[in-house]
């Protein structure tokens, strides 16, 4: 057996970060052979990710990425098992290569699209740092969901990281902090759609037909129920959870969409995640 030295082991444990206790092992089966002992050291991922592939991955972090004048931007979530991972360092790292990676390069239709890509500047693909990543932790980890959008876009993440909500307009933003504000105010009030096109169509022209009917019986005018409707009607986008019909957080004197149309904004979409959610 060749003879393994506490100096190889140092060595080992400084390229991979993994216990010094695995690193001796793996050098042992190696025989010394240090590159050989890397790729046993790899080998053991698909060992941890069949033992744990049925726990729960209830934890996790969202991670969010802007182009600095708000043309585009990107939304990583990463779930895991424990508070303690979800907040260390090793995953901040891991999901801000990804995040990063999602914006700034090619783009991605799937976690696993955007796995097979290396960012610029490193010698290992997304996918070789997710597998270092839990032969360190030892826990199973999921790259949930991606997302990237054109802009104007803004976005938010909770003080948790288990709230993010990405949010695009269109037009020439006269005021981009908006952009942020509009999205913080999804994360808070968490309207169900954007606009009212959003709702079921059936079910809002069935309200209009009754308020209509609630205004003819009362003797008001033809010329103006349409009127009295479309008043009433705010309302019910507003009980709808409609994103343009609510109160603005930040100036609850106006709607959000009075907010963004002063801002020279139109709302285009949303998505609002929470960790482990739909």
């Amino acid at each position: 057996m060749a003879d393994i030295t506490a100096a190889a082991v140092k060595a080992l444990r400084d390229r991979t970060d993994l216990p010094m206790m695995e690193c001796k092992k793996a050098l042992v089966a190696a025989e010394g052979d240090a590159e050989k002992a890397i790729e046993i050291l790899k080998e053991q991922f698909k060992k941890i990710a069949d033992k744990r592939a049925d726990n729960a991955t209830e934890e996790g972090r969202i991670f969010f990425a802007a182009k600095d004048d708000g043309s585009e931007a990107a939304m990583v979530e990463i779930q895991c098992e424990s508070p303690p991972v979800a907040t260390g360092e090793s995953l901040e790292a891991l999901g801000t290569a990804m995040v990063n990676q999602l914006l700034n390069g090619p783009g991605a239709d799937s976690p696993d699209e955007l796995m097979g890509q290396t960012p610029d500047g490193s010698d290992v693909s997304l996918k070789t740092m997710y597998e270092e990543f839990v032969n360190k932790i030892r826990e199973k980890t999921v790259v949930n969901r991606i997302h990237r959008a054109a802009g104007p876009v803004g976005g938010y993440i909770h003080h948790d990281y288990k709230t993010g909500v990405m949010f695009q307009a269109k037009g020439e933003a006269k005021n981009p902090e908006i952009l942020r504000d509009v999205a913080m105010h999804v994360a808070a009030l968490q309207p169900t759609v954007c606009t009212p096109d959003g709702l079921d169509t059936a079910a809002v022209q069935e309200e209009r037909n009754r308020l209509s009917e609630e205004a003819k019986a009362t003797g008001k005018p033809e010329n103006i129920i349409d009127k009295i409707v479309d008043g009433r009607m705010k309302n019910y986008y507003v009980e709808q959870g409609v994103l343009l019909a609510q109160a603005f957080a930040k100036d609850d004197t106006k709607s959000v969409e009075k907010a963004l149309s002063e801002a020279g904004l139109e709302a285009v979409s949303f998505c609002r995640w929470q960790v482990g959610g739909a």
